[in-house]
């Protein structure tokens, strides 16, 4: 069992000749999910008031210790979802609290596992919950969408393998063992994201890429191959960046835990954690957690097929958002206009804004949660696909932020998309808490007009911070934070691969857009743990001057960065603005600047 990658080239075939392997598994879509939505209300009277509560839909499967055939069950889900890269089936498996024996659930793409209790102690799986690339010759880099939350295993074996690439958190497990982050064989990995947690044995990411673990607990850490973060880890490695590539920080200046729905009295609520700061550890070690919790009749449950209407006629009611597993068409934003409004989604809900749309917008207000879904962009081009706060905002939020938590937005890949922004931040103080904002290199509709995407993330708000930010593919910056104060804890990034040339990319006298640029009049801002890797592969010549773009000023710093080119696939010349190592030809080393203006 090698304690290190093989010598390879790390993702160099990754995301490359997949369509037809990722199209060929996909599901049918879901018969018997929509809802028929609301009435148009005669002229002159309010549209009947919308129910709280009510049925989660057909593909939430519930279970407890004494349902029967739950293994088939799973295997079932599996059997749909394991290849179903860009496919339309949603799943959600939940646990009721209680003790299972001998179990196996292998999760797929758009499948979510999670326990029902308030802690994960409350629900026991002595059996594993596994991921594996066998669908893909062993590579797992294109093991996205799917997550595992609030449960406790046991592993057979001892250690439970969770071999996943981005937007697959692993949130408030508790693993009474190991756990493995690379595939059987130990082929290629690029994830990931944990929090939490407690993991007793050893975590070995192996052959993974890069991984960001927060606000957890774990027994140790076996290895490194280029970034590994840890904030607020009992347990985590010291501080050794670049070598082992360990950047560790020992707490989190502000969390608040993703909302998550338990039962209670044998009846469904939503609990929401409190906000931490300076956290480390897990927030539920110690009795009941800390927070609050809304009954589901304070949700609507919205099944897909709904109107973009009817739900915001319920968020105007006063009711949150809970979106069952499935496909929503949007043809008007969701519009959340009021202070400490939930939007959870079930199963990776996928929201597709219709016509150049926004899918989702804020109101500059306190304290609203949104987490756990997917933005998928329409073929006709959205100017952004979700808006956290309007143009201008100014209120301060630090005592009740928003936070954005397990919501992805992807451009291209299911189908053509189009989007020139994918997620503005303009609210302050805005927790961005785990996101995969995505420019789709393989699937169908990708081609660098086709699903033209030119900003992944740009952050105007001032005071954000940003724990576990994955961005990638973008036509121009991937980043571009313009806010001042802001932080970002790991940073994960690849270049689009399908530049045509030099020219395409050309911005001004620079060769090529920073993957993270701060604007020129920010003063203060951090980073900690940044990577951005380049595989150019229609022209291997092409030229990227630089990874980072930053102010030269005493306040902008940065800790721990480095570039890569992947197989030699293009190259960078500098890390941040002129500084540090071109990239190393062919080899795939990185070029690492510990200190910015430390």
């Amino acid at each position: 069992m090698p304690h290190t990658p093989p010598h390879r080239t790390p993702a160099v075939r990754r995301r490359a000749v997949l369509a037809a392997a990722a199209t060929a598994g996909a599901a049918p879509a879901l018969a018997g999910l929509a809802s028929a939505p609301a009435s148009a209300a005669p002229r002159g009277k309010r549209p009947r008031a919308l129910p709280g509560g009510g049925d989660l839909g057909p593909n939430v499967l519930v279970f407890d210790p004494s349902t029967p055939d739950i293994q088939a069950r799973l295997d079932a889900v599996f059997r749909e979802q394991e290849s179903a890269q860009f496919g339309t089936g949603r799943y959600a498996l939940l646990f009721r609290p209680g003790t299972y024996h001998g179990l196996n659930a292998q999760l797929g793409f758009y499948t979510s596992i999670a326990g029902l209790g308030l802690s994960p102690d409350d629900t026991t799986i002595n059996g594993d919950v596994t991921v594996d690339a066998g669908w893909f010759g062993g590579n797992a880099t294109q093991n996205f969408w799917r997550s595992a939350e609030n449960l406790a295993l046991v592993p057979v074996s001892g250690t439970n393998r969770w071999a996943v690439a981005q937007a697959a958190p692993f949130r408030r497990m508790h693993i009474r063992g190991g756990l493995n982050l690379a595939p059987s064989g130990y082929g290629w990995a690029s994830g990931g994201y944990i929090a939490d947690s407690r993991i007793e044995g050893e975590i070995g990411p192996y052959s993974q890429q890069q991984w960001y673990t927060r606000d957890s607990a774990i027994g140790s850490w076996l290895n490194g191959v280029w970034n590994m973060v840890f904030s607020g880890v009992e347990g985590a490695p010291a501080q050794s960046f670049p070598n082992p590539p360990y950047t560790t920080l020992d707490t989190t200046p502000v969390s608040r835990e993703k909302p998550f729905l338990y039962v209670d009295g044998g009846g469904y609520r939503v609990f929401l954690p409190a906000k931490r700061t300076d956290a480390r550890g897990v927030s539920w070690g110690n009795g009941t957690p800390r927070g609050s919790s809304l009954p589901l009749s304070r949700f609507y449950v919205a099944r897909p097929g709904v109107s973009a209407a009817t739900l915001n006629q319920a968020l105007a009611q006063g009711l949150n958002l809970l979106l069952a597993p499935g496909i929503y068409h949007l043809d008007q934003p969701i519009r959340v206009t009021r202070a400490n409004t939930v939007v959870l989604g079930l199963g990776y809900a996928t929201l597709i804004p219709d016509n150049g749309v926004t899918a989702l917008k804020v109101a500059d207000v306190d304290g609203v949660r949104l987490a756990g879904f997917l933005v998928d962009a329409g073929p006709v081009n959205s100017a952004t696909l979700l808006e956290v706060g309007p143009p201008g905002a100014w209120r301060d939020h630090s005592a009740n932020p928003t936070t954005v938590q397990d919501v992805f937005v992807r451009i291209g890949g299911a189908g053509p998309g189009k989007a020139t922004t994918s997620m503005v931040v303009n609210n302050r103080h805005t927790i961005v808490d785990h996101t995969w904002v995505w420019r789709a290199d393989h699937g169908e509709g990708v081609g660098w007009e086709t699903n033209r995407a030119d900003y992944g993330v740009v952050v105007n708000g001032h005071d954000v911070l940003a724990t576990g930010l994955f961005v990638e593919h973008f036509n121009k910056y991937d980043v571009q934070w313009n806010g001042q104060r802001g932080r970002t804890i790991f940073f994960q990034n690849e270049k689009a691969y399908d530049a045509p040339n030099q020219a395409a990319i050309q911005n001004g006298p620079v060769n090529g857009y920073a993957a993270y640029k701060v604007g020129t009049g920010v003063t203060t801002h951090e980073g900690w743990g940044l990577g951005s890797y380049c595989y150019y592969n229609v022209d291997p010549t092409i030229v990227q001057h630089h990874g980072f773009a930053a102010p030269n000023v005493p306040g902008v710093k940065f800790h721990d960065l480095l570039v890569v080119s992947l197989g030699g696939q293009g190259q960078y010349e500098h890390v941040i603005n002129d500084l540090g190592a071109p990239t190393s030809g062919t080899s795939t080393v990185p070029s690492t600047v510990v200190s910015y203006r430390s």
